[in-house]
């Protein structure tokens, strides 16, 4: 959540820094700011709303475009709500400072600093950091051992930039629990919270890890951990600044709901030949005895990627028949949970950087093997597993996920069937013809991306409606609820997903002409048959209803279903990641319609890396 931008060099910083919020905006949009060393003196710049509006003012200021050195953020409320006052930077005297993350302790530190006669103009934790700070270094430059006196006083999760008019030649930065890059540059360097405002700018990158804190020269970062001069590996990014563009699409949205073919496969790339007879997952290597031994599995993960685990879930026990959970981080993080060696913790988060899921891991490490599904390589996930697995679907910046959902959800299927392959659960045979049909799936998904226009003129005719159930059965029950969420995500309408079979249990007492049910009907049996009843009963009680399938009976479909959506079929197991495409060009041709902010949707941001 929040996005943070850094810059020192010898061009114009506060360019650099509106460049790298624009793209960072998506973790944050309530407000933006930023500040900058100009003839050795702090300027801050603040405005509430969207970063066009920090844009269009400093547009007046010229001068400010002759700064070299400076920090900028755009906010995600957590203390303090949106207004000019509570925007970063926050300033003290000669520093200014941004901070993403929580000050656990920032009341008591509050108390202290009022009583040394600093007085405070936010209600924000961070001006308690920059007041901190400056209460260390008071009239000096700050150095080292200055951030690490900070670090000891602050308790909660952060990600710090500083900057002060005693050096205008270094930035200051930390993090613990809160994710900040380094980009690396000649005669110029850069910080961000996300690669992605990086780019543009550099491809080379050093991922802090919790502890670090730094100097940052234009020719020099200096890494300290308790004390100590670290070394820290410099990552080369694969991904194209264009990648992280619109190109040409109304929004990232669906921009990156088309992505999706090539996302696959990417995913699938150099996990299995053409062949199909060389299938590699070379990332679960080093625990090949712990899965063979493998009794049960949890995975861990919140919104989206929960949904995902759900499918996962399907795939794990149907697949390589291994008993599996599925648990939100936020729960399962403060539940002490029973542990044994013989488990597996699976972990899922497109960002690798989700606050619960990190904790998540921490409870379980060194009692069971841990394994991350991510997107990010050199992210906190990836450090802190045993071994990790990227889902290699490129930048995703839309703060709805689309592509993450379907990458993950594949590589959770490779991975159920190298399980399954490892336990002697699928012979040589099965496991060859499963690889076979999964090297289909991105063109079943472009199939139902050539729909396109079928389904915006469904959600076009449902636009007024307030509400929606969304039903599923089986591995389609967390499609209905991926396809909830994504509808309340972008449109703000109330939406929830059942399991079909609990329609009698509750929710079907609000069935009403006025309130749509959207059913994911799979082919498999006893899931049509079973599903065709529930649906009956909505019509019987007047209820209209769309219905996705991969049924060739769409005559006898048509009798329950007021539109139907006709999607590809190449197992049951596949289902799941076909049909969520629909769902989510529905939700999004709903919100186009009633103009929401369908990329930034109020109060959401990206990632979310503090509780």
């Amino acid at each position: 959540m929040c996005g943070i931008v850094g810059y020192i060099g010898n061009n114009s910083a506060l360019e650099v820094l509106l460049s790298g919020l624009e793209k960072l905006e998506y973790r944050g949009y309530d407000s933006a700011g930023v500040a900058l060393n100009l003839n050795d003196k702090i300027e801050i710049e603040r405005e509430v709303g969207r970063l066009s509006g920090l844009r269009s003012k400093v547009s007046t200021k010229e001068v400010l475009s002759s700064a070299d050195i400076g920090i900028g953020h755009t906010r995600w409320a957590t203390h303090g709500g949106p207004s000019e006052a509570n925007a970063h930077p926050h300033k003290s005297d000669h520093l200014a400072l941004v901070h993403n993350g929580i000050i656990e302790n920032y009341i008591e530190l509050k108390r202290d600093l009022e009583k040394k006669g600093y007085e405070f103009k936010s209600e924000t934790d961070t001006e308690v950091a920059a007041h901190l700070l400056h209460s260390i270094v008071s009239d000096e430059a700050i150095t080292p051992d200055k951030i690490s006196e900070l670090l000891n006083q602050v308790v909660g999760s952060y990600a710090f930039v500083a900057l002060s008019d005693k050096d205008k030649d270094t930035l200051m930065v930390a993090r613990d629990a809160s994710p900040l890059v380094i980009g690396v540059g000649e005669g110029e360097n850069f910080i961000a919270s996300d690669v992605t405002a990086l780019l543009e700018y550099t491809k080379k990158v050093i991922y802090l890890e919790d502890g670090d804190y730094a100097t940052v020269k234009r020719d020099a970062i200096e890494i300290y951990n308790s004390g100590e001069l670290v070394t820290r590996d410099i990552h080369e990014i694969e991904w194209d600044i264009t990648k992280a563009q619109r190109g040409g699409y109304k929004h990232f949205m669906i921009k990156e709901i088309y992505d999706q073919p090539k996302a696959i496969n990417d995913t699938l790339s150099g996990r299995l030949t053409d062949s199909h007879s060389n299938f590699k997952l070379p990332e679960l290597d080093n625990l090949t005895e712990e899965i063979k031994n493998l009794k049960r599995i949890k995975l861990i993960a919140c919104g989206t990627a929960w949904h995902a685990a759900q499918v996962g879930k399907f795939y794990f026990e149907q697949i390589a028949r291994i008993p599996a959970e599925v648990e939100i981080a936020s729960e399962f993080r403060y539940k002490n949970p029973i542990i044994s060696d013989d488990e597996l913790l699976i972990s899922v988060s497109q960002s690798g950087e989700t606050a619960d899921t990190l904790a998540a891991i921490e409870i379980v490490k060194g009692k069971c093997p841990t394994i991350g599904v991510t997107n990010v390589l050199g992210s906190s996930i990836t450090r802190n597993v045993d071994s990790f697995l990227l889902t290699q679907a490129g930048p995703e910046i839309s703060v709805a996920s689309t592509k993450a959902f379907t990458t993950q959800g594949l590589v959770m299927y490779l991975m159920a069937l190298k399980f399954a392959s490892l336990k002697n659960e699928i012979n040589e045979e099965q496991l060859a013809k499963s690889l076979s049909e999964v090297t289909h799936l991105s063109h079943a998904i472009t199939e139902v991306l050539e729909k396109e226009e079928e389904i915006k003129k469904i959600a076009e005719k449902y636009v007024d409606h307030k509400g929606f159930f969304f039903l599923g059965r089986g591995a389609c029950y967390p499609i209905a609820l991926e396809g909830a969420l994504k509808l309340k995500e972008i449109t703000y309408l109330h939406a929830e997903g059942y399991p079909s079979g609990e329609l009698k249990h509750g929710p079907i007492a609000l069935i009403s002409p006025d309130l749509p049910t959207v059913a994911v009907l799979q082919s498999e049996e006893p899931h049509f048959s079973k599903m065709l009843s529930n649906l009956n009963e909505v019509k019987s009680r007047d209820g209209k209803i769309i219905v996705i399938t991969d049924s060739d009976s769409v005559d006898e479909v048509s009798q329950v279903a007021t539109d139907v959506i006709k999607v590809p079929y190449i197992n049951h197991h596949l289902m799941p990641l076909i049909s969520v495409i629909p769902l989510q060009l529905f939700s999004y041709y709903m919100a186009d319609k009633l103009e929401r902010e369908i990329d930034f949707p109020r109060n959401l941001a990206k990632s979310v890396t503090v509780e």
